[in-house]
């Protein structure tokens, strides 16, 4: 989630949006049969990327899980992504990237670091563990720190550094928040040798008409900050139900919409994502509320929603 309210768009930049041409990856009154035609052709050529979702109904972050609900799932991802990212190191969440690994795909794995030191001392020595294992493609030290004000700066970045210096030079080591925060820091962006990016047009209240012009502004942001640096969309996506949150409506046709067009732009200009998410999870309403619960492309008994 990247919610923060000081971000949601203005008028004066919602008329901007507006302005701008832009162009969907779908005919103009593509109907709803035809709209889902498209979107389940392109599912099924692949994405780069996906962001694994943990937990079963009932289930929630703490709860430990099984390898076997792991590689069910992981199973499920296979045909559709060559990439799959993880949250965690522990709980279970480590057996994400041994069940990918089994699968052949590639790992952006994230060790989680909040307000409880012991929990981040457990998550950075499994990183550090899992990476030296051969099970890391890409090592993310936290998700969101900054949005969330659970740490301090700098502890985040002796974070960094110590995962850095503790495994294989070959594995690149990033730190995930929302594309803004790397322009705040040029300090932790120095740190970084890939810029993990969350780019959500939705939680800025912006109108699915203009969200792949805003999301394409986001990682504009994003890259100018990288300065040189590979950036990465670490996570974008649209929910298919709940509240709306000023112009961003959550529908089906705005579910199948946003993911048409990211993909395809993402593909179409070589940008490497990874998407919002993969099995829609009941426990984020107490976060998001309603809307929180449905951003999976397969719903929360692992089928298809379309």
């Amino acid at each position: 989630m990247s919610y923060r309210k000081e971000q949601l768009l203005t008028a004066k930049q919602e008329n901007f949006l507006s302005s701008l041409p832009h162009q969907d990856f779908f005919p103009a009154e593509t109907s709803f049969k035809d709209l889902k035609e498209i979107y389940n052709k392109l599912l099924s050529t692949g994405m780069h990327g996906i962001c694994f979702s943990m937990y079963e109904d009932g289930q929630q972050p703490g709860d430990h899980i099984t390898i076997e609900q792991v590689r069910r799932r992981i199973k499920i991802l296979k045909p559709y992504s060559k990439w799959v990212r993880s949250f965690s190191c522990i709980e279970g969440n480590e057996f994400v990237p041994q069940a990918a690994k089994e699968e052949g795909m590639k790992t952006l794995v994230g060790a989680w670091i909040g307000d409880d030191p012991k929990k981040n001392r457990q998550e950075v020595d499994a990183l550090i563990q899992l990476a030296n294992k051969g099970l890391v493609d890409i090592a993310a030290v936290g998700n969101e720190v900054l949005y969330r004000n659970d740490i301090p700066l700098e502890d985040l970045k002796s974070y960094i550094r110590e995962v850095r210096a503790a495994i294989p030079k070959k594995i690149p080591v990033g730190y995930v928040d929302a594309y803004y925060e790397f322009s705040k820091h040029p300090d932790l962006t120095d740190l970084c040798d890939v810029i993990l990016a969350n780019c959500y047009p939705f939680w800025e209240s912006c109108h699915i008409d203009y969200s792949l012009t805003h999301m394409q502004q986001m990682f504009g942001q994003a890259l100018n900050a990288a300065r040189g640096k590979k950036v990465i969309i670490t996570e974008t996506g649209w929910p298919s139900k709940g509240e709306s949150l000023g112009g961003a409506q959550a529908s089906d046709e705005n579910f199948m919409k946003y993911f048409i067009n990211t993909q395809n732009w993402c593909k179409q200009a070589g940008v490497e994502s990874f998407y919002f998410s993969s099995f829609d999870e009941s426990w984020k309403i107490g976060d998001e509320g309603e809307v929180g619960a449905y951003w999976g492309i397969w719903d929360k008994n692992e089928k298809l929603k379309y």
